[in-house]
């Protein structure tokens, strides 16, 4: 089985990506693929330089172009797994390449649902290099996101999680989510 995580920057996914590792299941974060690539191109990574190689490698191999590269690590996670967690898929098409690389596997689509300014205030508090710091920064990150296609993935989702409450509540979901897809192995 493939789980896919998806939903806007700060609105939970790891902490549904954690819980699956916590149970011993691997993981592949399309945004580590892309920080990868931009180290490989002898990049410094900034928030800059990492929002020019995703938007560059779409444009030399296609709006499936992080998926792609994903394919053999999720491949060599399956040999000893029988689940493998992808994090951060945005868009249809990267969808579409893992249904199409894994055939005989149930994929599915878990998305995260949380207000923006919530949103925006855990990406202030996270403090990643590639963060937000103003709500402008905020905004145009959450566009740039909907211009590759999140927004289609979020709507194709099996499973809706709204994290729009305590940490606590937050977390007793997130385990009752993973018991219930773990349910159907």
């Amino acid at each position: 089985m493939i789980v896919i995580v998806t939903g806007m920057p700060g609105s939970g996914k790891s902490k549904i990506v954690k819980e699956f590792e916590k149970r011993g299941f691997p993981s592949v974060s399309l945004g580590d693929i892309v920080r990868e690539e931009t180290l490989k191109r002898g990049l410094e990574l900034t928030k800059e330089n990492v929002a020019k190689v995703s938007i560059r490698l779409r444009q030399e191999l296609g709006q499936n172009a992080v998926a792609k590269l994903a394919v053999e690590k999720v491949k060599a996670l399956l040999k000893g797994s029988k689940v493998v967690v992808i994090d951060g898929v945005r868009s249809l098409d990267e969808v579409g390449t893992f249904r199409g690389a894994f055939p005989e596997e149930k994929i599915i689509i878990v998305a995260v649902h949380t207000p923006p300014r919530q949103r925006f205030e855990r990406l202030k508090a996270r403090g990643r290099h590639d963060d937000p710091q103003t709500w402008e920064d905020f905004e145009e990150r959450d566009w740039k996101e909907l211009r590759f296609g999140i927004g289609g993935v979020i709507a194709m989702a099996d499973y809706m999680v709204v994290n729009d409450g305590s940490r606590e509540e937050y977390e007793r979901t997130v385990r009752k989510l993973v018991d219930e897809i773990l349910s159907k192995l």
